[in-house]
């Protein structure tokens, strides 16, 4: 229980000065996350709203909630790649707990998401968008998605640091995955005769839905409750046999 406290406090910091060290001498530091983000939704708000011949009312908060919170789902699996890679000389000085990288890629992107998450209700305020009690059901949500995070985030940074090709194949291959997942179109959009083989058996749909329904006054369906806990359960089940197995050889892959 110590050893874990100590993990979690040396992640948080570790996690905070990767922010601030990236934004060091910048006028408004983090917030050019937040107002990068807003220029992007925006935008994007507007052409595929008429692409896709959607309200702007309807469509620009499903997109800000959408994108928003797939950067911290699609960020902390690109970044969970290079977890080892970047912590080399650390790795290599320090006899810290596995647990202490991990925790600092997806907390950096929990930071980043506290940043981008305040644009979501000035969105919502901006198009009279209600948000019903259904928010309550983003903490739950949330909690799962993290913990399938962190199991990803173990899980591919070993991989990525014995084989070094891997944080580009992942990369290329979120960017496929954000295309398939209705981060920017709607899931009505497939239909009932698609929505099985291009939406049910997408894990990160079910992973967005958790957390992106409860913005938009509607829960997640048990569905996606249920697959949210067994991605976790066999993820961390396979995260946890790899560390025991390999964690000790992480220092001279790396």
């Amino acid at each position: 229980m110590v050893e874990m406290r100590r993990a979690w406090g040396l992640g948080a910091m570790l996690a905070w000065q990767d922010i601030r060290q990236a934004y060091r001498r910048s006028a408004i530091g983090p917030f050019w996350i937040t107002a990068s983000m807003a220029v992007q939704i925006a935008a994007m708000g507007v052409v595929f709203g008429i692409i896709f011949k959607t309200p702007l009312y309807e469509y620009l908060p499903f997109l800000a909630s959408g994108i928003i919170l797939w950067n911290l789902i699609s960020g902390s699996v690109v970044e969970g790649c290079m977890t080892f890679i970047n912590s080399e000389s650390m790795m290599k000085q320090l006899d810290l707990n596995v647990l202490v990288y991990v925790l600092r890629v997806v907390l950096r992107n929990l930071l980043n998401l506290a940043h981008n998450i305040v644009v979501i209700p000035l969105v919502f305020l901006i198009m009279w968008h209600p948000i019903g009690w259904q928010i309550l059901l983003f903490i739950p949500g949330m909690l799962i998605v993290l913990l399938n995070l962190g199991w990803m985030t173990v899980v591919f940074g070993m991989v990525s640091a014995r084989y070094r090709d891997v944080p580009q194949t992942v990369q290329a291959l979120m960017t496929i995955v954000y295309f398939i997942t209705p981060v920017m179109w709607q899931p009505q959009a497939v239909g009932e005769e698609n929505a099985h083989w291009l939406l049910g058996l997408n894990p990160f749909y079910h992973l967005l839905q958790l957390i992106r329904q409860p913005f938009l006054s509607a829960s997640p369906t048990l569905e996606n409750w249920a697959l949210g806990l067994v991605f976790a359960g066999f993820g961390w089940l396979i995260a946890i046999v790899a560390m025991r197995k390999f964690g000790k050889q992480i220092a001279y892959w790396v």
